[in-house]
């Protein structure tokens, strides 16, 4: 039943909502070069896709931020829908570092483009290095934050993948703390290959921040591996108990 409601009724408001806002969004970029109004566009189309959707976000932890702060989000990255569950609910000015790929997409190329985000190169290591001393700069010149998925990609298998140190790298350069984020139950509401967005609930856990201000570059990997050991020690503290064997 939940199948055929995502079928009938959520994936035709997807495409209709991103097709509104990112024309809408488009538009108001020739009148706003901060990125700001875009970024609120973008707010509300996360909340408007989770309603169409069915899917209900219990937040927790967002007493973590200052709004008026610059961070680096360290998130989780199951589906499709993390991003928009961390859009509507994390209350800051941020901007993505994703894969270039994505900038070539109709409407959401053009609208990732356009409200600062920015695009990265993972074939090309220097590339890739620039992109973030890139990032850290934008950081430190517009004051705002930033949101990653370290794994690199969504997991396949729903299990937690190593973490790329680009995070960290460029939280100690910008010398902003580094938030880990914890997402629960998106990959059930849209797992990995399937098309069909199912009502759901899903958790979002905004752990407590890493100071980076005194740690220099050598900090990253020791600081990506304690991300990731918190972010996994909060999925497998969520994980049911085994059932005894009769």
């Amino acid at each position: 039943m939940k199948s055929l409601r995502g079928l009938l009724i959520a994936d035709p408001a997807v495409i209709l909502s991103v097709l509104f806002f990112g024309t809408l969004s488009l538009c108001v970029s020739f009148f706003d070069e901060t990125g700001r109004a875009q970024a609120a566009l973008a707010r509300a189309w996360a909340r408007v896709l989770l309603w169409v959707s069915g899917v209900k976000v219990r937040v927790e932890g967002v007493e973590h931020i200052d709004p008026n702060g610059s961070y680096i989000f360290i998130a989780n990255h199951m589906s499709y829908m993390d991003t928009p569950v961390i859009l509507a609910h994390i209350p800051v000015q941020f901007r993505f570092l994703a894969k270039r790929g994505l900038f070539k997409i109709p409407l959401i190329g053009t609208h990732l483009g356009r409200a600062g985000h920015i695009p990265v190169t993972r074939e090309d290591p220097r590339a890739s290095v620039k992109t973030m001393q890139t990032a850290a700069e934008v950081i430190q010149k517009k004051k705002i934050s930033l949101l990653i998925f370290p794994e690199g990609g969504r997991s396949h298998d729903g299990n937690l993948r190593p973490f790329k140190e680009g995070g960290a790298y460029i939280a100690i350069r910008a010398g902003v703390p580094l938030i880990p984020v914890v997402l629960i139950g998106t990959r059930e509401v849209l797992p990995f290959g399937g098309g069909i967005v199912k009502p759901g609930h899903v958790t979002l856990r905004i752990l407590k921040p890493i100071p980076t201000s005194e740690l220099n570059i050598k900090a990253r990997g020791p600081v990506t591996d304690q991300l990731r050991e918190q972010i996994l020690n909060e999925l497998e503290a969520r994980q049911p108990e085994p059932q005894p064997v009769a």
